[in-house]
């Protein structure tokens, strides 16, 4: 038994326990999901979070009832017929969905009174579920549709043991403390305007702007030294070329069309055709490959409200978006390259672990299968050279070609989707990207497809739950805070930040007329790294006093010891306190 047959196993108990304590309530579905697993309800009346305390209490006792999971096969029309029996219309929109796709029987799994449409796997009985926990409610639209009905979402966990559980409990209280959306505006970084601007669209504050400036200066500096050539591509861009590119048979739902003179535009949802256009203005030889075109590009896709959460989940956001156009030959060193990148971008931004997964060919692609198959090999090949540890994700490839995902893990162990690999060689088949071979002929280019860093806002999420807001100095957008005591030394207090500032730093100065404990308790809650302290006495003999985050005072010293100090701290990058 794996953790995931376990957990939807769970799933099915609370089930069962909901319809005990609305019976009127109608079932969606329950899938196990990362670090636990949750189950959909139709409840007219809603839900509170006190009513998960009832609800456990009769999971407990479905539990010692000890009812064995019965798997039974029915015929697709007897399966509809038994749910409607139930009264459970989405059971049956499932099953019609299920017949509609070609199949003939399906599966319905019954613990006790309680019978559910389920592919399976579950433990053996209710009995062995004994280490759980409900967590929260929240709503979700039946399907991701907000044009469907609005369900009620049960979110719960469970484990082998009780000490896993009290683990993970552990981490989620952390893990609040953590979360981006609260610390982003309690740090003063971004906001999303849902009711003004629209559902989905980032602003990011001065302090969150300093903060991806400084991730984009490391980026382009980065792909610079690794023989990337940084362009920049329109935003909206003619029909058409989605149409040739396939995105807009593969991706429509998702797009932003735009319709001005009678001409139809769309807003890019990817980078990728507007740098094939790039390496198709001019003729391109064996010489000039690989080349490698980078941009920090902006794209828009129109993602559910459904699903829309805090910045993982936007609907325009920023990719560190890269094409390699190569020769067969140069393949597996390209992809290699590209590993070597992520390893070292995520050792700088201080991640120790990651995991990968390689993705194969999907039921709806393009392209000949031959290819394909080559593909997934060279990927898989440079994993296992590379000495890198990796699931393979039957059918979950882009459709244009096979993918190697990186989740990293932060700081609570959990994996955030970071850099992707993509080869391709139907894109490139698609706009005929051709390079001359030192033969004279034309010769058709492979693409690689990456992000190392991925989404720009996924990944300034990632950070700041990964350090919780106390972001290393290098992060931080302020660096520095000046805390003059009293009036008197303002004009001293200005005087240390520029002489700061002139090395570099990113300094700012508290003239406010508050108590020091109240400047130094915002300061805290504001998490910059050092507040220089500047009185009568420090001025008079040309000192400051330093304090470092987290109530740690340093002492009195000249402003070049400090200089010094904060210098060396900067060269340990991925640091912090």
């Amino acid at each position: 038994m794996d953790l995931e047959t376990l957990r939807h196993s769970c799933a099915h108990v609370m089930a069962a326990a909901v319809k005990r304590l609305y019976p009127d309530a109608k079932l969606g579905i329950g899938p196990a999901i990362e670090n636990g697993f949750y189950y959909d309800f139709d409840i007219p009346e809603g839900i509170k979070e006190e009513d998960l305390i009832k609800i456990e209490g009769l999971m407990w006792k479905c539990i010692k009832e000890n009812h064995p999971f019965v798997k039974e096969e029915m015929d697709v029309h007897e399966a509809m017929q038994f749910f409607r029996q139930q009264g459970e219309p989405f059971k049956v929109e499932l099953i019609d969905e299920l017949e509609k796709q070609g199949e003939t029987k399906v599966s319905v799994y019954r613990n006790g009174d309680f019978a559910d449409l389920c592919k399976g796997p579950h433990v053996k009985s209710c009995g062995e579920v004994k280490y759980f926990k409900l967590l929260s409610t929240s709503g979700a639209y039946w399907k991701g549709d907000e044009n469907n009905p609005q369900f009620v979402r049960i979110y719960g966990t469970a484990f082998f043991s009780q000490e896993e559980l009290d683990t993970y409990l552990k981490n989620l209280e952390e893990a609040k403390k953590r979360d981006h959306r609260l610390l982003g505006r309690e740090l003063g970084l971004f906001d999303i305007y849902h009711n003004q601007a629209g559902a989905g669209l980032v602003f990011y504050l001065p302090q969150g702007a300093i903060l991806r400036k400084i991730i984009e200066d490391w980026e382009i500096k980065e792909h610079l030294r690794r023989g990337y050539q940084m362009v920049m591509t329109p935003h909206i861009m003619d029909k058409k070329l989605w149409e040739k590119s396939g995105h807009l048979e593969f991706y429509e739902e998702f797009i932003y069309p735009v319709t001005r003179d009678n001409q139809e535009f769309i807003l890019r949802p990817m980078n990728c055709p507007g740098h094939i256009l790039i390496y198709k203005s001019q003729v391109r030889s064996w010489r000039d490959l690989p080349l490698r075109i980078f941009e920090l590009g902006t794209v828009y896709r129109h993602e559910k409200s459904g699903v829309l959460h805090g910045l993982p989940r936007v609907r325009g956001f920023t990719q560190d978006d890269a094409h390699i156009f190569c020769k067969k030959e140069d393949l597996y060193s390209e992809i290699e390259g590209v590993l070597d990148f992520v390893k070292d971008a995520m050792e700088v931004f201080g991640f120790d672990e990651f995991d990968a997964a390689l993705s194969t060919r999907p039921e709806k692609f393009i392209g000949e299968k031959k290819d394909w198959d080559l593909s997934e090999k060279a990927l898989e090949e440079v994993l296992t050279k590379k000495q890198i540890n990796y699931k393979v994700n039957e059918g979950e490839g882009a459709f244009y070609g096979p993918k190697i995902d990186i989740k990293l893990k932060d700081a609570l162990g959990r994996q955030w989707q970071c850099a992707t690999i993509q080869l391709d060689y139907n894109i490139p088949q698609r706009f005929d990207v051709t390079y001359r071979a030192s033969s004279g002929k034309e010769v058709r280019a492979v693409m690689i497809h990456r992000v190392i860093l991925g989404s720009l806002e996924r990944f300034i999420a990632t950070l700041l739950e990964h350090y919780g807001g106390r972001f290393p100095l290098w992060l931080s957008p302020t660096q520095v805070s000046v805390l003059p005591i009293t009036g008197q030394v303002q004009e001293y207090a200005c005087e240390i930040k520029k002489i700061l500032e002139a090395e570099g730093f990113r300094v700012d100065v508290d003239l406010r007329e508050e108590t020091l404990q109240k400047k130094i308790r915002d300061k805290e809650l504001f998490k910059i790294p050092y507040m220089v302290i500047v009185g009568k006495k420090e001025e008079k003999e040309c000192m400051v006093s330093l304090r470092k985050r987290g109530m740690k005072n340093l002492g009195t010293m000249p402003t070049e010891e400090l200089i010094v100090l904060l210098k060396k701290e900067l060269t340990q990058r991925a640091s912090s306190d």
